[in-house]
């Protein structure tokens, strides 16, 4: 059968080290769409953090579809329809917030174009030797404005798809199974970077979210192709018919990976695209 929809992860897959699409791959998806191939982005990101990354590819005309939140929630770009959508109880959320508070994390949650964090002077987290502006990086990712407030937990009222936790690589490294021991069972917790580890709904994943979402468009499986570069990636690699690693993914995702290409740094998803749609 031949590639129907191509699904990629977003940082470190689809965007090169400064958030970019290159060219070479931006022209080899819009091509695809003119094919009628289905574009899907598969991110951790939230929604809005998707938006700049669609409209360049065109997706708004195309029907492109957003998975987000590391798969609790996927819309229709083009019609802004919410498809699928499996938040965190409000209990649970004040759960784990409450949790946090007996660890050096910074959690950060949203709500429309807000993002909640306790304090956005205290920001700065090392990653990779240098120091980090974690707060910003997100708020700007996610186009965001930002908002303090004091108990997180206390103010959740509303279901949330994620809460997003992060610090220095090495406290998470040393302390990620205390944080997650009372959820482990009842939630997904997970690294989704060495500075990031995440909570959502019991079961999700990206996988999920993407069969949930292909059945009705009569799309299988095996007429999917998908690229990723992280451990929040597994589940679409090996859901996809065809399942790609980047050159610059973690080891357990290229070890089930059906193939890899190049990195985000050198059209990876480009390269394989042009053998796989092309033949060449």
């Amino acid at each position: 059968m031949g590639i129907k929809a191509i699904v990629m992860d977003v940082d470190g897959t689809l965007t090169n080290d400064r958030k970019e699409i290159t060219q070479k791959t931006k022209e080899t998806l819009l091509n695809a769409q003119k094919q009628g191939i289905l574009l899907i982005l598969a991110s951790g990101r939230p929604t809005t953090g998707l938006v700049r990354l669609g409209t360049e590819l065109e997706m708004d005309k195309n029907n492109g579809l957003f998975i987000s939140y590391n798969g609790s929630k996927v819309v229709n770009f083009q019609t802004g329809e919410d498809l699928f959508n499996e938040p965190l109880s409000v209990e649970d959320a004040k759960a784990v917030l409450e949790h946090m508070k007996k660890f050096d994390v910074r959690p950060m949650i949203d709500k429309g174009e807000y993002m909640y964090v306790n304090d956005v002077y205290n920001c700065m987290i090392k990653f990779r030797g240098e120091d980090f502006n974690v707060i910003k990086y997100e708020s700007r990712g996610g186009n965001y404005k930002l908002c303090e407030i004091d108990d997180l937990a206390a103010f959740v009222d509303y279901p949330l798809n994620k809460i997003l936790t992060t610090s220095d690589p090495e406290y998470l490294e040393e302390h990620y199974r205390e944080i997650m021991e009372p959820f482990k069972d009842k939630l997904n917790c997970m690294f989704t970077a060495p500075i990031y580890f995440e909570f959502t709904a019991k079961n999700i994943d990206k996988a999920k979210a993407l069969d949930t979402v292909l059945k009705p468009l009569n799309i299988t499986a095996d007429e999917v192709i998908a690229f990723g570069d992280g451990h929040n990636d597994i589940s679409i690699v090996k859901y996809a018919g065809i399942g790609v690693a980047m050159e610059n993914a973690v080891s357990d995702l290229k070890e089930i990976a059906d193939e890899i290409t190049l990195s985000n740094e050198q059209d990876g998803i480009a390269k394989s695209l042009k053998k796989h749609i092309l033949g060449l």
